[in-house]
């Protein structure tokens, strides 16, 4: 079951970045524009420098728990944590309280990155750190930065607009080649047709479909999170970097 968002006629509630995004303003608003973002970064920076490698786990805000992709996100989250990352969402409700959750059962670390909208966004219980962002761009930056693997559970736009930057960003290099797991074949079965259309009228490349992987199977994506992610890039378990006291960071 999925919940309906309340009907409104402006989902955000942050009128700067509307208005940023509108076209030129004037020099001093955009300057001091750009020291707001310069300060979200920071701030993001000092809460995720120290929960360890991270898994980023995207889905719908709208699933609820008894929901078949529900129990998927939170088996997802499970299975992570049990593998040694920090499971990392968006901080609200739906798939992203599941993964969440799942991490938590299994007594591993949960962190988010929310986004404060009026409607079906809201940090979920099950988050050991959270931090609520006022920008978009700021938000979708950290969830990458600090993960070595890509979840991706259904959901809608956000979810795709994720999933595509993930996909972008490696196949251009600007980011390593982390593992990308699309999970739910019959959700994305006709994404996954256009995606094989793009590649036959050369869009993209034909390896490119080997970017991620799709499947429904918790146990595939299990082992394509230690082949690509633990063994390709030599994660091991250790201690945690302390954080600073002179820099005034929390850990």
């Amino acid at each position: 079951m999925m919940k309906e968002p309340e009907k409104t006629s402006n989902p955000l509630i942050n009128p700067e970045e509307e208005a940023f995004m509108a076209g030129p303003q004037s020099r001093y608003l955009d300057f001091k524009f750009t020291l707001k973002v310069l300060l979200e970064f920071i701030r993001g920076f000092r809460m995720l420098h120290f929960v360890g490698p991270c898994v980023t786990v995207f889905g719908s805000a709208r699933f609820e728990p008894g929901d078949k992709y529900y129990e998927l996100g939170l088996n997802v989250g499970r299975v992570a944590s049990h593998m040694g990352f920090t499971v990392m969402t968006g901080g609200g409700p739906g798939i992203m309280e599941a993964a969440n959750k799942g991490a938590k059962m299994a007594g591993g670390k949960s962190v988010g990155c929310n986004i404060i909208l009026p409607f079906e966004q809201y940090p979920n219980v099950y988050l050991d750190k959270f931090m609520n962002f006022k920008y978009f761009f700021v938000r979708k930056v950290l969830l990458s930065k600090y993960s070595y693997a890509f979840i991706v559970l259904p959901g809608g736009f956000g979810t795709l607009d994720e999933f595509f930057e993930a996909l972008t960003l490696i196949q251009t290099q600007v980011m390593k080649r982390f593992p990308v797991v699309l999970m739910g074949k019959d959700f994305h079965a006709h994404l996954y047709e256009h995606l094989k259309a793009m590649a036959e009228v050369g869009t993209i490349s034909s390896v490119d479909l080997d970017l991620f992987l799709l499947t429904d199977s918790i146990e595939d994506m299990e082992i394509h999170l230690k082949k690509f992610a633990i063994e390709g890039f030599g994660l091991r378990r250790k201690a945690p970097m302390k954080p600073s006291k002179i820099l005034g960071e929390e850990a």
